[in-house]
């Protein structure tokens, strides 16, 4: 039943990623473009100073994951969607070339409107970073793996409360107020990883192993914003 309803979700996000399907300057690729996007949105909500919170997590993170579009709709039934890149900061603290991955969730209930986020996911335990490396995972909902939401203004450097493997951050435009990951399934898009890394990539072999590095400038460009 599980692995059902997954395919459903991640069905489910590939249908609402066809909207946020954008031109990105000259890089051509699908992989490309997104990596594109996602070092424009890290920057500008790095530099946003309503998120001195993600700055500071940022830092300290095992781990980035970037959403540069997040689609959210509803008609009391709803669903929420998006592509992102995942790097892995290693022990030496360089930052390694993403793996792109898939979020999307459903919900139910009375609700109608329309949203479009920039997500941002601090990984800081390694709990939390195994969960998400190699196969799909219910954020909130999947081997413990807690996630807390934080929004504008919220300075994480006190580590008040702060006990969550992973920190979501989202600046949005639209009808609805916040961004809710609970019960969002977020999976490798393998499809994706073996185009930019060749037939044989896969999330570990890209985050942690490091035995594929591509010649691209998005590539580069994205791992040279990384904090």
């Amino acid at each position: 039943m599980r692995p059902m309803k997954t395919r459903i979700i991640l069905m489910l996000a590939a249908f609402l990623t066809l909207a946020s399907c954008r031109s990105s300057g000259d890089f051509g690729s699908e992989p490309e473009q997104l990596a594109d996007r996602a070092r424009i949105s890290f920057q500008g909500m790095m530099g946003d100073s309503q998120y001195p919170g993600l700055v500071d997590l940022a830092t300290r993170a095992k781990a980035i994951i970037i959403v540069p579009n997040l689609i959210r709709a509803a008609f009391f039934f709803g669903g929420r969607g998006g592509n992102g890149v995942m790097l892995v900061r290693g022990p030496d603290g360089k930052w390694s070339p993403p793996a792109f991955y898939t979020l999307g969730g459903i919900s139910w209930g009375l609700q109608i409107g329309g949203q479009s986020s920039e997500l941002v996911i601090a990984i800081m335990t390694e709990k939390g970073l195994d969960a998400v490396m190699n196969r799909a995972v219910t954020l909130g909902g999947d081997a413990g793996v807690a996630v807390g939401e934080l929004g504008k203004g919220v300075n994480a450097s006190t580590g008040i409360g702060l006990k969550s493997d992973m920190y979501a951050f989202a600046r949005s435009e639209g009808l609805f107020v916040g961004v809710s990951l609970e019960g969002s399934v977020l999976a490798p898009r393998e499809t994706w990883n073996q185009q930019l890394y060749g037939q044989d990539a896969t999330p570990k072999s890209i985050l942690v192993e490091r035995t594929a590095s591509p010649s691209s400038n998005a590539i580069t460009g994205l791992i040279a914003v990384m904090p």
